[in-house]
Parts: C-alpha cells; sequence; structure tokens
C-alpha cells in the first residue's frame, strides 16, 4: 500500500508525467476524492482477481479480463443500491429524468 509521501515522490511523479497520466491529488491526508474508485478497485478485486491470480498467464491476460469486468460491472451486474439496475441503466435512468423535467 502506498502512502501519501510515495504518491509525492518526484520519481512516481514524473514516471506518471511521462506516461501521459495525469494524477490525483487532494490536499495533505485527504482521500476523499478516490473513495469511489477504491471502492470499485477493491469489488473489482474481490470479484475477479483474488483466488484467481494464477490462472493468468500473462499481463495481457489479466488486462484482456480487467477490461472484460469493467464492462461486465457497468452492463450487467444488477446493484441492489441502484434498484435493481445496472450502473449504465441507472445512468440512463438518471439522464432521462433530467431531461424529462
Amino acid at each position: 500500500m502506498m502512502t501519501i509521501s510515495q504518491y509525492q515522490m518526484k520519481q512516481y511523479r514524473d514516471k506518471l508525467s511521462y506516461k501521459g497520466i495525469k494524477q490525483s491529488m487532494s490536499r495533505k491526508g485527504n482521500c476523499y476524492d478516490n473513495c469511489v474508485m477504491e471502492i470499485f478497485f477493491g469489488t473489482m478485486k474481490n470479484e475477479m482477481f483474488y483466488g484467481h491470480e494464477y490462472e493468468f498467464k500473462s499481463l495481457d491476460e489479466l488486462e484482456k479480463a480487467m477490461h472484460e469486468y469493467i464492462n461486465y460491472y457497468n452492463n450487467k451486474r444488477i446493484l441492489t443500491k441502484l434498484k435493481g439496475l445496472t450502473p449504465i441503466m441507472y445512468r440512463h435512468q438518471s439522464n432521462n429524468q433530467v431531461i424529462l423535467s
């Protein structure tokens, strides 16, 4: 697990910049901007990775499985907290309500 100081390391920031990645950093000690993504990645690891670590023969296989899981999560995985809808269905429903109002 990385700490705040690791995220602030010049070498780390330079590597992100070189790869074209924009770093998300809030005020020191404030983790709330990443909360939603942390929850998603925790769910993804629990549902598609833990217990299957050795099934992936290469990083390409793991990357493909991650893309497939993200597609599944957004388009097929029904969530109780979204009233039995998938995230995409819920988002479209919200957009339609705003447009129709």
